[in-house]
């Protein structure tokens, strides 16, 4: 099977939103290592394994470029260079976040527009394009099951991801989709309160190359490039 690369936003390793996010999902992505969730007050008869499912193979993170198989003679070392190379000339950026519902998904979100994120979202969809190899037809079809405006499906042919540039919002995931309002409210309403702490004023410092063997297995951080460095 041939590996995935993704360029993602994720906190800096041992930062309490990292480890309390991670330890939500059940998984550490810069470890490759499963965690224990301890129990949360008001969520004790939900199965939080599958709540979770869905974001726990991708580890804690925000998707700036989304997955894609590294072009034909490109390499992973190449890719790692050119985004520590982008990154260095990068300065942090504050944004508060907090974690509130994205349809019937769970997430910290933005809580302003941050035009310093769509600029690094942008960028890093096109500097690192000539990476990426062109969608097989099996990823094309796949994305399409989903409703897209003639727009998304260019894009998609274009940039490997429908939602890019004015239709991005940057977003951490927290849950997979919760059908019911009622639990849904019900969770939300639980983690806000479990990342209280962690709500506010947000660092966004650097970059982070995740990487997925082939399709089974979960992501996991390759490297974190700072801004700056």
């Amino acid at each position: 099977m041939t590996a995935r690369y993704a360029i993602y936003y994720a906190p800096r390793p041992g930062a309490r939103l990292w480890d309390k996010a991670s330890a939500w999902l059940g998984f550490d992505a810069y470890a490759g290592a499963p965690l224990t969730r301890r129990p949360l007050p008001g969520l004790d008869a939900l199965d939080l394994d599958a709540l979770t499912a869905d974001p726990r193979g991708y580890g804690f993170h925000g998707t700036l470029k989304a997955p894609f198989e590294l072009a034909a003679g490109r390499s992973e070392a190449e890719l790692l260079a050119a985004v520590g190379q982008r990154a260095a000339g990068l300065v942090p950026f504050e944004v508060p976040i907090a974690p509130a519902a994205l349809g019937r998904f769970l997430a910290f979100q933005l809580q302003r527009p941050s035009p310093e994120m769509q600029a690094l979202h942008a960028l890093c969809v096109r500097d690192f394009d000539a990476f990426r190899a062109p969608l097989s037809d099996a990823d094309l079809a796949r994305r399409r099951k989903a409703p897209l405006t003639p727009e998304q499906d260019a894009r998609l042919v274009e940039w490997g991801y429908p939602h890019v540039f004015e239709d991005f919002r940057f977003h951490m995931t927290l849950t997979g989709s919760i059908r019911d309002d009622a639990v849904r409210t019900r969770v939300l309403a639980v983690l806000q309160d479990h990342f209280a702490e962690e709500t506010g004023a947000h660092l966004f410092d650097g970059v982070a190359v995740f990487k997925q063997d082939d399709r089974q297995a979960p992501f996991k951080i390759l490297e974190r490039l700072d801004f700056g460095a």
